[in-house]
């Protein structure tokens, strides 16, 4: 592999466009795109800036030109193109969920270990986030007694089409957990530090909304909730991580801010202060007042993924290990809800 990294893009969509950003931020070159035919693979290295087409996945992944294979396909995909290019001994990026059984999940982790593979776990990279992290682990807050939260999205509300998500084949009767519930719960658990070891749970809508009551190893209990039905919330994440000296709360789409409640006083911590932790400072890019979003988050996982190629350790880079997680974590939840109990969440 040269200096400059080479990557190749699986899908076209709106994903892999944001892929494609971010592996230009990253001072890396789109060699190659595929798409679902020859002609879309054409038209998709034009509008993605890529050097060339691909004609198939597989004739991407076998390319000489490529160092590293984002994999931003249908579900159903996923597994066996991971497969094939860490077979083929590329880097690997993969969309989650890593695979639709937790068997899958757990065969790619371990066909991964010691490789570059990695899952786009990207809302940890927020400085706001890496703050609160930071604030935790120094002890400021106590001990931890209670987390909760949400993530809300109304893209399917008013009967909206799911598209490939609501197949049963891609998506299933859990769909919205295994989008979008399973960010909450690595947000949180990565913040954090402790880990769901009890879940109860409730899907309803056609696998839209959950509902997830916990417990931590660490002693706390929780409650989030996910629904892609919510009218009026576009991509609302949130979280409130309550201790015995101080509280944190987050809401994605108000980033720059981390509200850190306090006995004497509440206090917002913006981005860029000079309170601030080298952690947090560490993905501050721009200047206070000029805001950073969901595509900065994203530039900074790439990068991050690409600095672990040439041999760094960033800290907090989520691997496959962590899209095994999520699907400990999923599957839980599919258990809870198919027996209407309390269950317990497998080591992972």
């Amino acid at each position: 592999m040269g200096d400059q990294v080479r990557a190749g893009i699986v899908g076209a969509g709106f994903i892999g466009a944001v892929h494609a950003h971010a592996v230009r931020a990253a001072g890396a070159v789109v060699a190659r795109v595929a798409a679902s035919t020859p002609d879309r693979s054409a038209e998709a290295a034009r509008r993605l800036g890529a050097l060339a087409p691909a004609a198939t996945a597989e004739e991407l992944i076998e390319s000489g030109d490529v160092d590293v294979v984002h994999i931003c396909t249908p579900n159903s995909l996923h597994v066996p193109l991971a497969r094939r290019a860490l077979a083929a001994g590329k880097a690997v990026v993969c969309e989650k969920p890593l695979a639709m059984t937790l068997a899958d999940a757990a065969d790619l982790t371990a066909a991964a270990a010691g490789r570059v593979a990695t899952v786009p776990f990207v809302y940890r990279f927020y400085p706001a986030v890496r703050e609160a992290r930071a604030r935790i682990a120094a002890g400021e807050a106590g001990p931890l007694h209670l987390l909760h939260g949400a993530y809300l999205q109304d893209w399917q509300a008013g009967g909206a089409p799911a598209g490939w998500r609501g197949e049963a084949a891609e998506g299933g009767e859990h769909r919205a957990f295994a989008d979008i519930g399973v960010h909450w719960c690595d947000l949180v658990e990565f913040t954090t530090g402790h880990r769901i070891t009890r879940l109860s749970a409730r899907t309803s809508g056609g696998g839209t909304a959950t509902t997830v009551l916990f417990e931590t190893d660490a002693g706390a209990s929780g409650s989030m909730l996910v629904s892609q039905t919510s009218v009026g919330r576009r991509n609302v994440l949130r979280f409130s991580l309550d201790g015995a000296a101080a509280a944190y709360e987050f809401d994605q789409e108000l980033p720059e801010t981390l509200h850190v409640g306090g006995l004497a006083e509440n206090r917002a911590v913006h981005r860029g202060s000079p309170s601030a932790s080298p952690a947090a400072a560490r993905y501050s890019l721009l200047p206070p007042g000029h805001p950073q979003g969901y595509q900065d988050c994203f530039n900074a996982f790439v990068g991050d993924t690409y600095a672990a190629m040439a041999d760094e350790a960033p800290d907090g880079l989520p691997t496959f290990a962590d899209g095994l997680r999520a699907a400990v974590l999923t599957d839980a939840v599919i258990d809870s809800t198919s027996f209407g109990a309390w269950v317990e969440v497998r080591p992972s």
